[in-house]
């Protein structure tokens, strides 16, 4: 993901809180647009339209599994935070990975068995 053109689509996937969300659910196991759309309260239409773009930016792939599509983090992408401990390096600079999942879009994931935030 060095090249100028690779690192601008992958900056702008990753510019949305909806693709963030997709991305940190796709990390925990490959889920189908279905299960997608009901955990993060998306329709399938906009599930469907921000997979097209986290695929076409080489962040997530898919498989046909029976009748429907799982998608899955990129295998590629899986090696590179596997080496880089959860850091995307996208040569013009990097994504934490580890942020993702820990603190920033909990609050958006109401279902993905996060835990609450105490009450106030």
């Amino acid at each position: 993901m060095a090249s100028g053109t690779a690192w601008t689509t992958s900056l702008k996937a990753l510019a949305d809180d909806s693709r963030l969300n997709l991305l940190a659910a796709l990390m925990k196991r490959p889920r189908h647009v279905n299960a997608l759309s009901e955990a993060l309260q998306l329709s399938q239409y906009n599930v469907s339209k921000h997979l097209r773009i986290l695929r076409n930016a080489g962040l997530v792939d898919s498989a046909i599994k029976g009748n429907r599509r799982e998608y899955f983090i990129a295998p590629r992408l899986r090696r590179q935070l596997a080496r880089n401990r959860n850091v995307l390096d996208l040569g013009c600079c990097t994504f934490r990975f580890d942020r993702l999942l820990r603190n920033e879009i909990r609050s958006c994931m109401p279902k993905l068995a996060y835990a609450k935030p105490p009450a106030q």
